[in-house]
């Protein structure tokens, strides 16, 4: 597997719905990692263990989207330079499943196979609706609400 590591700086950006923090990828960095193909990647943020997307630039080229939840545990900020050091991802369909949503799965295997059929974005998008939220009773309650639209075929997200 190439890895590669390479210092860059933190910067402001991201959608304009949900500004957050970006390094962009050098053009050489994104070519050893296996070019426009390599959608996800693992590695380190300085010395943090990171699992992100390769999101495309308007013009070309990708950039990581840093969450604030990363940034802390980093302990960087916008405007800092990083040393990132990146290997494409050898499992970019994997979706870590918070306990919860695992608990529900087993209750409703039809869920699960709905949610097997659902695109890598949308899975990682249910789980970690699921995971970020804080009290256990709104994780427990957002894993059963998102497996019972599952389980009747609806959208995740999309209340009847």
């Amino acid at each position: 597997m190439t890895t590669c590591q390479f210092e860059a700086t933190m910067e402001a950006g991201g959608p304009n719905f949900m500004p957050t923090q970006i390094v962009v990828v050098p053009p050489l960095v994104l070519e050893t990692l296996g070019g426009l193909s390599t959608r996800r990647v693992t590695g380190t943020l300085n010395g943090y263990a990171v699992r992100l997307g390769l999101l495309p630039l308007t013009g070309g080229g990708r950039y990581l989207m840093i969450n604030k939840d990363v940034c802390q545990a980093a302990g960087v900020q916008v405007g800092q330079r990083v040393t990132l050091t990146l290997a494409p991802d050898p499992e970019p369909d994997r979706v870590d499943l918070p306990g919860e949503l695992a608990q529900a799965f087993e209750a409703w295997p039809e869920a699960e196979t709905e949610f097997g059929q659902l695109s890598g974005s949308m899975r990682r998008a249910v789980a970690q609706h699921v995971r970020t939220a804080k009290q256990a009773e709104t994780r427990a309650r957002r894993a059963v609400e998102l497996t019972e639209r599952l389980a009747r075929g609806a959208h995740p997200f999309r209340k009847p």
